[in-house]
């Protein structure tokens, strides 16, 4: 009898043991993935998050995803009020930038806009494929950082009001 109480002590205190060890490894995970979602972007890299339909937009506009799956699933990576402000997530920021230029998308088949503030560079240029109510393009939108990185993404949309 004696025996079988260490034994089955020895048993609890194995079983105790290790739950606390599964506990402490699922906490370093934890610590882990909360690290790596914290990371700022090093300079050799630019991050372009989804935004939704920004609320400052009250009448015409462009607003574009990556593909016409993004686009159709409101997963825009930059809108405008077809004149004055575009709207990006760029590295982790949402941010509200000054349009430099914009073709006249009535009278044009091309779409061409350029952005510029201290940290970033855009350029959007497109090619209608559709023209009823909004117009709709297809193109590029490209972002240089002064260092010299480059982003350049395919992108899917609408101009219109």
């Amino acid at each position: 009898m004696k025996y079988l109480i260490i034994l089955f002590s020895a048993f609890l205190l194995v079983a105790c043991k290790k739950e606390k060890e599964t506990v402490s490894a699922s906490a370093d995970t934890l610590s882990v993935a909360k690290d790596s979602a914290s990371v700022k972007p090093s300079s050799g890299n630019i991050l372009v998050g989804t935004i939704p339909f920004p609320k400052e937009i009250k009448e015409c506009s462009c607003y574009f995803g990556v593909s016409k799956a993004d686009f159709e699933n409101e997963r825009y990576i930059y809108a405008d009020d077809a004149g004055k402000t575009a709207y990006m997530m760029l590295d982790g920021k949402r941010l509200a930038l000054n349009l430099i230029s914009s073709s006249d998308m009535e009278v044009d088949e091309l779409l061409t806009k350029e952005i510029e503030n201290d940290d970033y560079k855009i350029s959007v240029k497109g090619k209608k494929i559709k023209g009823e109510e909004a117009l709709l393009f297809e193109g590029t939108l490209t972002i240089e950082k002064p260092d010299g990185t480059t982003f350049t993404t395919p992108i899917y949309g609408e101009c219109g009001c």
